[in-house]
């Protein structure tokens, strides 16, 4: 097996394979990794702890896979040739496969921003920074310093972790959001309101429904760097550094140009398979049921599902480093069964094998600085916004800065956001996922510190 990707999903899936294929009687599958970024994998959802100075690069490290796992770091694949199933990498090299998985996931979106890139080139001006590897994460904490003026473009889950992370490290921060509130996609207006008084208390300025224009630049030394980010008003907000946190795209290049079927990712089935029963795809460059997640937890469980349908062996226990920190996270199916040859479809009602049915996330921030009383925790997850005829309970302390909300349809719990106080999120967390009936017990048990058990 070749895996073209050496981020999260990919280390996570050449781990269960080592681990699976060390029992007696179990699948021997060959696994090399080739990955374009020379460091170690790592837990991407750490990297704003690693900007903030709390975490040095290695402890974010992710344990390297099992001797016998072959890791080409550095490596760019090039091409996928199907016909004589072989990858093709920048060095020449190609590498032979019986199964490929592609774990290439996403870019960070660039906005279509005047000034961004030189008229003839693809550089960015100095100072201007995208915040998704390793390698933007050193270069924005070395440019960063006490006093330097910086920009952060985006309001999302991104966007607050990189503002928040700079004003640690001293800097002067001013956050555009485009939309109406901060992290849209997890929150309602009432707990971006309480998110945005903490990252205010931070030292962090907050600019809603504010639309970027461009960037100025100046020349210095054959260079260009930047020293503005002009706004569609015309105002102009004075910047040393500009962070863009304006979303990722699924990187897709690869499986496109092989003639595999791809809409906004690479399309996969219930057993991860492309158009190609020999292509697998995984992590944030997946599309499975017209969704893709983009979330270290889907990849994750994407990985264990593609290990089980290889592998009869039992799963990789939890590893330290591995998984994004939260109270509970999906986890595959554990029936196992016979191994499954690469070029193998299950037959139709074959429940013998797992299988990929979605992602239920939980979205998880810690929000901590000196400046401040106390660290602002913050867990969102389902669907927050009820329709007509669904229960709401919510209770908001505006002197402890905590907001709880959850839906409810039925007996089954839809959604919910908890902000401050986090002792119930656990147990909310274990019912939503698992879709189990609420307890016989008064709605608001849900929002008291046993989460109703």
């Amino acid at each position: 097996m070749v895996i073209v990707g050496g981020g999260m999903a990919g280390t996570r899936l050449a781990q269960q394979l080592a681990v699976r294929g060390a029992g007696p009687g179990s699948c021997a599958v060959e696994v090399t990794i080739i990955g374009e970024e020379p460091h170690p994998a790592y837990n991407r959802v750490l990297l704003a702890e690693v900007l903030a100075g709390r975490y040095a690069p290695e402890v974010i490290a992710l344990p390297a896979p099992a001797v016998g796992v072959r890791r080409l770091s550095g490596v760019r694949v090039v091409r996928v040739d199907r016909p004589t199933a072989e990858v093709v990498c920048d060095d020449g090299r190609r590498v032979p496969y019986d199964a490929l998985v592609l774990a290439t996931g996403s870019n960070p979106v660039l906005p279509p921003l005047r000034g961004l890139f030189e008229p003839d080139g693809h550089e960015l001006p100095d100072g201007v920074h995208a915040f998704r590897t390793m390698d933007d994460c050193l270069a924005l904490g070395a440019a960063v310093r006490p006093g330097a003026r910086a920009v952060v473009i985006g309001g999302g889950l991104l966007g607050v972790s990189a503002a928040r992370a700079l004003a640690q490290r001293g800097a002067q921060v001013v956050l555009a959001q485009q939309g109406e509130h901060l992290m849209e996609r997890q929150l309602d207006p009432g707990a971006s309101g309480v998110l945005r008084r903490h990252m205010a208390a931070l030292g962090v300025e907050i600019h809603t429904e504010c639309r970027v224009r461009g960037l100025r630049t100046r020349a210095m030394d054959g260079r260009r760097l930047v020293n503005a980010v002009e706004l569609a008003d015309g105002y102009a907000l004075e910047a040393d550094l500009v962070v863009l946190a304006c979303g990722v795209r699924p990187r897709v290049g690869l499986a496109r140009a092989a003639g595999l079927e791809v809409a906004r990712g690479v399309v996969i089935d219930d057993e991860l398979r492309t158009s190609d029963p020999r292509v697998f795809a995984i992590g944030d460059c997946a599309e499975h049921a017209g969704v893709v997640y983009g979330l270290a937890g889907a990849a994750q469980e994407q990985a264990d599902v593609l290990a089980g349908l290889l592998s009869p062996t039992p799963p990789l226990p939890e590893t330290k480093g591995l998984r994004p920190p939260a109270p509970h996270q999906g986890s595959a199916p554990a029936h196992q069964a016979a191994c499954a040859e690469p070029g193998h479809r299950a037959a139709p009602g074959d429940e013998t094998l797992p299988r990929y049915h979605g992602t239920r996330t939980l979205t998880r921030l810690t929000l901590t600085s000196a400046s401040t009383p106390g660290p602002l925790d913050l867990a969102a997850f389902g669907n927050p916004t009820p329709a007509p005829g669904d229960d709401v309970i919510h209770l908001t302390d505006a002197t402890r800065n905590t907001y709880r909300k959850v839906v409810v349809r039925g007996d089954r719990l839809l959604g919910g956001i908890l902000l401050g106080d986090l002792g119930t999120v656990g147990a909310l967390a274990r019912t939503w996922e698992s879709d189990e009936p609420l307890p016989a017990t008064p709605l608001l048990h849900l929002l008291t510190n046993d989460g109703g058990s």
